[in-house]
């Protein structure tokens, strides 16, 4: 009798297994009301996903609208167009591109477009929502850029719903027109009023595909996290969401003013021999011909700055948000901007080796000597000095180019704000992370490098095998990371039965997640570090 019931019981398991693994479809299939009307996505292993779904819409250098309604059913199955690029892709390296496995997609100026994952839709559940906001800077990438950014299995793992858009990139997002007309009055900024927009779609929307506008997490890497910086010093963002997550985004470079931003679209005209008064001809120039137009304006800009002594901030002149001051009116690390986001708890880190010199300069399998000749030419007579640090701080490492590739470009950043955020009296609180974990993919040659935590955070180790090598620690880790991630989505304290306790940060622990095959929390060990080598 037992037997039969314990096969009864594995035949029913199994049964349901299988109906949670299949792909289901059809007219009928996974059918939800917006507010501009009906969508049909599909369901993939008990998930209903939609794609490319409309939040907004946008005449060029125009604030973003409401998207027109549609009377049928609208089919959303696929991803929509990404952000044109400024400098298409037209060839690749054979090696990074098997790493990242990129889906370039298709390119369109009509690219306010959004994709849902949820367990569940009119169901009346209030799911945390985790709002996801793609890297590539303020110039390029998309939602469907890499296959780490797949909602499916976190949202099946943490019952979350997860969201992820597209929205205008590089001069469509950033041209300051607002000297030459009212419905320029946004474009320094509308970018990051896509952005907005897209929040408010949630916040009207969610609710039909099981989600709780009270309880939404933004979180981004790189450009991504950046952005969200951005949002939290957004007085008109604010109360669109409620924890924010920034992975490898800090950057304490100053966002430009409205003088700069305003030369760079006079030069843009001056490029395209218009004048003042032919402004509008901007809405019709052909992207290509206007990008030109954007990087040479960037360029003779960038020059003018430097003969005047003045700081070009970043990674140099480039499209992005600034100071403009209605939209953004304060300095990303200003007081007013942390005080405005005082009430987000935060989860703020980045990963050992970022952007890795030793892949640019070939010294991946470099001699010590070779090593040591490199960071001679770089830090002069602060070499010596520089490898005491980083031995100091990570004294088990043992590859000569391990001295060259510990980040000291984005993990700066990320301790200043996690400094001046803890700092704030009542405060919500901040949790620090530091992703050590070593790829073994290519004979361990891509490390803990940029993106590499993204796999991990979305629990898509199977996706990105060929930049996680899909090895059982990797499995082990992403349990851990994704956990941490949704329970922060939940509760705002990342905390989880997985991991050692995990404190909230202040300037006084500096208590640090190491996230590893073994992970610990440590104080902040690369300090003299940055305080040698990091711009101040």
């Amino acid at each position: 009798m037992m037997k039969k019931v314990a096969t009864l019981l594995l035949l029913v398991f199994a049964t349901q297994l299988f109906v949670q693994a299949q792909l289901l479809t059809g007219e009928t299939t996974a059918v939800t009301e917006t507010n501009s009307g009906k969508l049909r996505g599909y369901i993939n292993n008990g998930i209903f996903t939609y794609k490319g779904i409309p939040y907004a819409q946008a005449n060029r250098f125009e604030a973003p609208q409401k998207p027109a309604a549609w009377q049928d059913v609208r089919s959303s199955m696929t991803y929509g167009p990404v952000a044109p690029l400024i400098d298409p892709t037209t060839a690749v390296q054979d090696e990074s591109e098997f790493v990242f496995n990129h889906n370039w997609g298709y390119t369109n100026e009509n690219c306010l477009v959004l994709n849902v994952w949820t367990p569940g839709i009119n169901d009346g559940k209030k799911r945390p929502v985790m709002f996801w906001i793609h890297g590539g800077g303020f110039t390029a990438g998309s939602s469907q850029e890499l296959p780490s950014y797949d909602g499916e299995n976190l949202a099946k793992k943490g019952d979350v719903v997860v969201v992820s858009i597209n929205h205008r990139l590089n001069i469509l997002g950033f041209l300051d027109l607002s000297a030459y007309g009212d419905k320029y009055k946004h474009s320094a900024n509308n970018s990051m009023l896509d952005i907005k927009a897209a929040l408010e779609w949630v916040r009207d929307n969610i609710a039909s595909f099981g989600g709780d506008a009270g309880n939404v997490t933004i979180f981004g890497q790189s450009g991504g996290g950046a952005k969200v910086n951005t949002l939290m010093a957004m007085p008109s963002a604010k109360g669109l969401f409620h924890k924010a997550i920034n992975q490898s985004g800090s950057f304490r470079g100053a966002m430009l003013d409205k003088t700069t931003t305003q030369s760079i679209s006079a030069e843009v005209l001056k490029q395209l021999n218009l004048q003042p008064d032919q402004a509008d001809s901007l809405q019709k120039v052909p992207f290509a011909q206007l990008s030109q137009a954007g990087k040479k304006a960037l360029a003779v800009v960038a020059e003018k700055l430097k003969a005047e002594g003045k700081p070009i901030p970043g990674f140099g002149l480039s499209w992005g948000p600034s100071v403009d001051g209605e939209d953004l009116p304060y300095q990303l690390f200003s007081k007013e901007a942390f005080e405005l986001s005082k009430n987000i708890p935060l989860l703020i880190g980045t990963v050992k080796n970022e952007f890795m010199p030793s892949l640019g300069a070939g010294l991946s399998n470099a001699p010590l000597k070779k090593i040591n000749e490199f960071i001679t030419n770089r830090y002069k007579d602060k070499a010596n000095a520089y490898i005491a640090a980083v031995k100091k701080a990570y004294p088990n490492d043992t590859k000569p180019s391990d001295l060259l590739d510990v980040d000291v470009l984005f993990r700066p950043g990320a301790v200043y704000q996690a400094n001046e955020k803890s700092s704030i009296s009542g405060g919500a609180p901040v949790y620090m992370y530091l992703f050590t974990w070593q790829s073994p993919v290519l004979d361990g040659k891509y490390k803990a490098m940029h993106c590499m935590e993204l796999g991990f955070a979305f629990n898509n180790i199977h996706r990105c095998a060929e930049m996680t090598g899909g090895t059982k620690e990797a499995y082990a880790l992403a349990d851990k990371v994704s956990s941490a991630w949704i329970n922060f989505a939940k509760k705002g304290n990342p905390n989880n039965s997985g991991l050692p306790e995990w404190p909230a940060y202040n300037s006084g622990n500096t208590a640090t997640m190491h996230f590893d095959n073994t992970c610990a929390v440590k104080p902040q060990l690369d300090k003299e570090l940055f305080e040698l080598v990091a711009p101040r």
